[in-house]
């Protein structure tokens, strides 16, 4: 028995599914629907958003710009962590759904729904993502999640449907990617990357060039970052959402950010996913070079500890919790002295540290030098080595007094 429901929010992007969902709730619940979209870098996906959800039966469609908090209130807090899931995947589409799920809050207070729902399938890791951003932030709010209900079963189901009703959509039979789009990253998923020995088509990339086509001389950067955080590029103070857009541009045309993985969902299937991300790839190899002359040993040990605990906490929804806020204060306080500047080149798909400078660095040429320093009595070595190695001779004092016990006995 479905819930009853007078006023529903639809976290809307305009695809394939949500397209579909605006009618589906019509004809389902009989409610009003107002649609939300969070603006996090987009672009031309926007274009004419407004009008085909009101086109759809929507009462009235809201988009809002997040541009700015989504990359300085959770891209780069990640990025500053060093927050990458499996070791590789930069979190773009998981980064996102906590501020489109706190905007779609915001936008069902204000206009006094009693419920929002979301076109994610049951599949994948975004119902889980939107759906506790509501529970902690909204728990009063029923959720309607149309995949979990509905008859369809695939995105070949969905667009029939669409066809039936005349709803307008932007894919086809025979472009059937999942993608997802913000100022961070594009991804790419379903039609035949479902095949993971398939390779990428060459027209499936939008924000990257293909690194064999990149241009044949090499264009070189300079990143500045303040406490872990990116501050500017080539000697221009940025704001961070401009940083990012100008970074993406530059890196994406020199065929920089392509992964191309399979990862583990949270529901325990495993996925195959492309992305591109050209920017925060740059930015994260020049921040975690940064840390090379700024942290110490023990500082740089735990950074690494929080950031692979905060990646998983992102992949799997749970941002909005004590937890995730005191992995972030740990890391902000062991990030305070990366402060500098990075000197990086960007190469036919590669990117190349080249260059390190900062107020705070720990590196001593004159300690480090292979040639005649001063400070550094290359004689302690021996005192220091034996130190080190006292455990290690009392395990082999022990190690063959128990062979001598047990040959004994023989």
């Amino acid at each position: 028995m479905k819930q009853r429901v007078r006023k529903v929010v639809l976290a809307y992007s305009g695809g394939l599914d949500t397209s579909i969902i605006v009618q589906w709730l019509l004809e389902n619940y009989g409610c009003e629907v107002v649609t939300y979209t969070g603006n996090v870098g987009q672009a031309e996906e926007l274009d004419g958003l407004e009008a085909k959800a009101l086109r759809s039966g929507a009462s009235s469609a809201c988009i809002e710009n997040l541009e700015a908090e989504f990359v300085s209130e959770f891209v780069w807090p990640a990025l500053r962590a060093g927050a990458l899931y499996e070791g590789r995947y930069l979190l773009g589409t998981a980064l996102a759904r906590p501020v489109l799920a706190r905007g779609q809050v915001r936008a069902a207070r204000r206009v006094g729904a009693d419920a929002v729902a979301h076109g994610c399938t049951g599949k994948g890791n975004d119902q889980l993502r939107f759906e506790l951003g509501y529970r902690s932030l909204a728990p009063d709010l029923k959720v309607v999640a149309p995949w979990r209900e509905w008859d369809i079963q695939s995105r070949e189901d969905a667009l029939e449907y669409a066809d039936k009703h005349g709803i307008p959509v932007p894919v086809s039979k025979g472009s059937l990617y999942s993608r997802d789009r913000n100022v961070f990253h594009l991804s790419h998923e379903g039609g035949v990357l479902e095949d993971p020995w398939c390779a990428p088509p060459d027209d499936l990339f939008q924000l990257t060039v293909d690194p064999r086509r990149a241009p044949d001389e090499p264009r070189e950067v300079v990143l500045h970052f303040e406490s872990g955080l990116p501050a500017g590029l080539d000697g221009r103070e940025l704001a961070p959402e401009i940083l990012l857009a100008e970074l993406n541009t530059i890196a994406g045309a020199h065929g920089v950010g392509r992964i191309d993985i399979v990862e583990n969902r949270v529901v325990g299937l495993k996925s195959r996913g492309v992305y591109e991300t050209p920017g925060g790839t740059v930015l994260y190899a020049a921040l975690r070079d940064l840390e090379g002359v700024t942290l110490d040993a023990a500082a740089l040990r735990e950074r690494m500890r929080a950031g692979e605990a905060l990646a998983d906490l992102i992949y799997r929804g749970v941002w909005f919790t004590p937890v995730r806020e005191a992995l972030d204060a740990l890391v902000t306080r062991l990030m305070e002295p990366v402060t500098g500047e990075v000197r990086v080149r960007l190469y036919k798909g590669s990117v190349l540290c080249i260059g390190r400078r900062s107020p705070r660095s720990l590196y001593d040429a004159n300690l480090s030098t292979f040639g005649a320093g001063s400070g550094y009595d290359q004689a302690d070595a021996g005192g220091f080595i034996r130190l080190l190695g006292l455990p290690l001779e009392a395990e082999m004092h022990r190690s063959a007094g128990s062979l001598e016990g047990s040959g004994a006995g023989s």
